[in-house]
């Protein structure tokens, strides 16, 4: 399937994407292809997918690929050979991918691992295209800084804040009234804590309606990517925390809804595909089409909305908390989950022991304040250090 675009001004867009082999860099990916002539690739990255990278990497002809496992820097070498495609591998090589010069840069990194990179890529001016939570989360007031004083444009992905992106009036802010995040529920909406419990990673990670990788499809079964997206919206959109709400949808049809004084409700629809907010994002200010199926209201028949249940789903109270406490507790939050979720796929704790780590992590956490990134980088890792001490406690 062809789509055609506005031709850009400049020529094809210059595009790079960190994290190319997850959820939202193999939707990236499907939709460069559908518009070879409108797009050209800088750069491709990946954590540890190497097969995946370096197929991507022989179709889309990047000028540079980049492994974040630096033993698999080998095996990619010898994937690309002869290719002329630059290889390299690490931390600091995501980081000089990131600053090579696209045009327009898909912020994809899971977790705090992408927060260097999608700063390089700010701090050149560039549009970005942030589907990386925990950059807002850990370092929301020194990104925005960066974002202002680059001139860079930051654009959500995530498909509640792309939505509220697209019905948010910015030039008439004091009209706005509240923002309402959808949230799906995740598969143990309706389970109770006995049953919550007993939970397995295998039925945490089956998400009812998105294809997301595990560690975000956990944080779906427990509300805190809702959590984390409350955090996020906070610093997307001139708007309080306590005017920033969350409800139960879900069909997953109307992916979020801003309100204003004058009564009126704004919503931005359309069926669970990850494509559609890439796709706004990949040609704003312009739009371009996708492969997503058409939204068929009348074969859906009826959406239903519940208020979240914080007894069973203490992340959002959680996060929120960090959200009023600020300095630290925002970063402690993310990785004490991080570690957590990790420990839960392991099998190593259960569905419930996630937010009983988190808890506790932000009890015993770092409370500094945070004016650079090695600040977040300190505290994110003494933040690991507690939550796995905890963690090996509950398994000894």
């Amino acid at each position: 399937m062809a789509v055609t675009l506005h031709d850009h001004d400049t020529g094809p867009r210059r595009v790079s994407i960190l994290g190319s082999t997850g959820s939202v860099g193999r939707n990236t990916v499907d939709l460069l292809r559908r518009a070879p002539d409108a797009y050209s690739v800088e750069a491709l990255t990946a954590r540890t997918n190497v097969d995946l990278l370096a197929s991507q990497a022989r179709e889309l002809r990047p000028q540079m690929v980049v492994i974040g496992d630096e033993s698999l820097f080998g095996d990619l070498k010898e994937a690309l050979a002869g290719t002329n495609i630059a290889v390299a591998a690490g931390a600091d090589a995501l980081v000089e991918a990131a600053s090579l010069p696209a045009d327009w840069v898909m912020a994809a990194i899971v977790g705090a691992a992408g927060l260097a990179p999608t700063l390089a890529a700010v701090r050149r001016g560039v549009t970005v295209a942030l589907a990386n939570k925990e950059c807002l989360v850990c370092a929301g007031s020194l990104m925005m800084s960066e974002v202002e004083s680059a001139g860079a444009t930051l654009l959500p992905v995530d498909s509640e804040h792309s939505a509220i992106f697209q019905v948010f009036d910015f030039d008439n802010v004091e009209a706005v009234d509240r923002i309402i995040l959808t949230a799906s529920g995740g598969p143990f909406w309706k389970l109770d804590l006995e049953a919550m419990a007993k939970a397995t990673p295998k039925q945490a990670v089956a998400h009812p309606n998105w294809d997301m990788g595990d560690k975000i499809s956990v944080d779906s079964a427990t509300m805190m990517n809702k959590g984390l997206e409350v955090i996020e919206a906070s610093y997307l959109f001139p708007i309080p925390e306590d005017r920033i709400d969350v409800l139960i949808h879900p069909q997953s049809v109307v992916h979020s809804l801003v309100a204003y004084n004058d009564g009126s409700v704004l919503a931005q629809l359309g069926v669970p595909d990850m494509r559609t907010p890439i796709a706004y994002a990949l040609a704003w200010p312009k739009r371009q089409g996708s492969p997503a199926a058409r939204l068929d209201l009348a074969a859906i028949g009826s959406l239903t909305f519940e208020a979240p249940d914080s007894e069973r789903f203490p992340a959002l109270s959680l996060a929120r908390e960090a959200l009023k406490t600020g300095q630290a507790a925002p970063t402690v939050l993310n990785a004490a989950n991080e570690v957590a979720v990790q420990g839960f796929l392991a099998g190593e704790i259960g569905f419930l022991d996630i937010m009983r780590v988190v808890t506790e992590v932000l009890e015993k956490g770092p409370e500094a304040g945070i004016a650079s990134i090695a600040d977040v980088v300190d505290i994110d890792n003494e933040a690991r250090r507690i939550a796995r001490e905890f963690l090996g406690s509950m398994t000894a």
